[in-house]
């Protein structure tokens, strides 16, 4: 009888649920372009909500569209230094995001480097194929939420299921749309 296990094995074996935020207008307020960390404030019971999912199993991913870095508002360090931001609030409160990703392009921007069309800008996918094939995640389990229409057709072009968050409190909102099955 043969009981070693495959690598493919062990990894369906070893999947967790994961639950995709996006960011702006979900966990933070969205103010318009927003990367300035002394700028961040969160949305009711986000910062539970990140830890109710930490506490239950779950991977926690940020995935946000960032046009303001192809706009030339802000740049890539920026958004960096505002997840840092985040983290480092929600590490105070005993949660924590497992990524980050962000697509810093739009093809009207007027920064050469980050004006173009890509395929990891929300309604695209790629953000979320990315952090699909590095990470071992279980999609019948997991959910995005988001507050706007292309937030949920990527995550449809997945499989995962999407919820779209409109206001209110996002603990509220998560226990509402999401049963870990």
């Amino acid at each position: 009888m043969n009981n070693s296990k495959s690598f493919c094995d062990m990894h369906l074996i070893n999947t967790r649920p994961a639950v995709f935020f996006d960011r702006d207008g979900v966990l933070n307020y969205d103010s318009g372009y927003t990367y300035k960390p002394e700028d961040l404030r969160w949305i009711d019971g986000a910062i539970e909500a990140v830890r109710w999912c930490n506490d239950n199993g779950c991977f926690v991913f940020v995935v946000t569209n960032q046009s303001g870095v192809a706009r030339g508002y802000y740049t890539e360090q920026d958004v960096d230094l505002f997840h840092s931001a985040m983290q480092k609030a929600l590490r105070a409160h005993g949660a924590h995001v497992d990524e980050f990703i962000y697509c810093p392009h739009h093809e009207n921007g007027t920064a050469p480097l980050y004006a173009r069309a890509c395929g990891c800008r929300k309604p695209q996918a790629g953000m979320l194929r990315s952090l699909l094939e590095r990470w071992p995640v279980d999609i019948g389990r997991s959910i995005l939420i988001g507050d706007k229409k292309h937030d949920l057709e990527a995550a449809a072009a997945c499989g995962v299921p999407g919820a779209h968050f409109v206001s209110g409190n996002l603990m509220s909102f998560l226990r509402k749309n999401y049963l870990l099955r």
